[in-house]
């Protein structure tokens, strides 16, 4: 409801966008009118929550294609993003946090806990643009934007380029795609990495100090072993649910990321939809980011019993 009462509070008729400022408002009125913009909010809104409830997100202003379609084609390019950043901002969160902790009070423990500091602060606009500055115009190490060299076609049966290619072993499509995921996962990643380490040292000092480590430390047992197989694994539980929700608003929020790298994902053409007042695109976007993020904290809830096996679900 706030999306769909917020698209329709931004200045600019979809009608005029899409036929330009060369039509007569007896052409932009009959658009209007076939496309039901000119029926009450209440109407619209019943329509769209129908058509929600069908499974049905709508037909595009723009291209007038079913939005689910339009999604589906996008989305596994924000999803291997997403995917990426993930993987890179939970393995060197936690290794940055665990190592914080087991040197706490260190330099290299007030050396992470700063870099946390600027990751979590850095604005990823600002940093996607100094990294395309640096590795793409300067360096030439890594293509500035997009998910394949312009030369390429891929005729994959999906849209999951990396790992399809991985999968079936082409392996210069793989590289290449490899290649393009670098710098906007880097810049995606800062955010969740900074507050992974956060976590993971708060949780782990706190582990650290109890008995069993104590005792475990007392018994003989190497450092590699008390402080990776004892303490970690149960000072795993608050990380995996700030990995969860990091992992759903990288599902959603790689907005600003996609459109600074030309990313075509969801989160650019949620952009672009918006730009153009394409309401049952950033409708029906936003409904599916939803679900992804219930999906997610769902996963997240069932991993809690293999993590500690003392929580049961009956």
């Amino acid at each position: 409801m706030v999306i769909f009462l917020l698209m329709r509070a931004i200045p600019g008729d979809p009608a005029r966008l899409m036929l330009g400022e060369r039509a007569s408002p007896e052409q932009v009125e009959a658009l209007r009118e076939q496309m039901g913009l000119n029926d009450p909010l209440y109407v619209q809104f019943a329509v769209f929550m129908g058509d929600l409830l069908r499974g049905d997100l709508g037909t595009s202003l723009q291209s007038r294609q079913p939005v689910a379609a339009e999604l589906m084609a996008r989305y596994p390019a924000t999803v291997e993003l997403a995917i990426f950043a993930m993987l890179l901002a939970s393995t060197l969160g936690i290794l940055a946090g665990v190592v914080s902790a087991v040197w706490r009070n260190s330099i290299l423990d007030y050396g992470v806990m700063a870099g946390a500091l600027v990751g979590v602060s850095m604005p990823i606009f600002w940093l996607g643009l100094v990294l395309m500055m640096f590795f793409s115009v300067r360096l030439h190490w890594f293509p500035a934007g997009g998910r394949l060299d312009a030369r390429m076609v891929w005729d994959g049966a999906t849209q999951f380029v990396v790992l399809e290619s991985l999968v079936r072993g082409q392996w210069t499509t793989f590289v290449t795609g490899l290649r393009h995921l670098v710098l906007p996962g880097v810049a995606l990643a800062t955010i969740p990495l900074s507050t992974i380490a956060r976590i993971t040292r708060s949780s782990m000092l706190e582990v650290l100090n109890l008995d069993y480590i104590r005792t475990a430390r007392a018994k003989g047992l190497s450092g590699w072993k008390v402080n990776f197989k004892h303490a970690l694994k149960n000072a795993l539980l608050p990380v995996v649910t700030i990995i969860g929700l990091q992992v759903g608003l990288l599902l959603g929020g790689a907005v600003l990321t996609e459109t600074i790298f030309s990313w075509p994902g969801i989160g650019r053409f949620i952009v672009l939809a918006i730009g153009s007042r394409d309401y049952p695109v950033v409708q029906g976007g936003i409904a599916l980011i939803t679900l992804a993020m219930i999906l997610v904290n769902l996963l997240v809830d069932v991993l809690y019993t293999f993590i500690d096996p003392r929580i049961r679900y009956q």
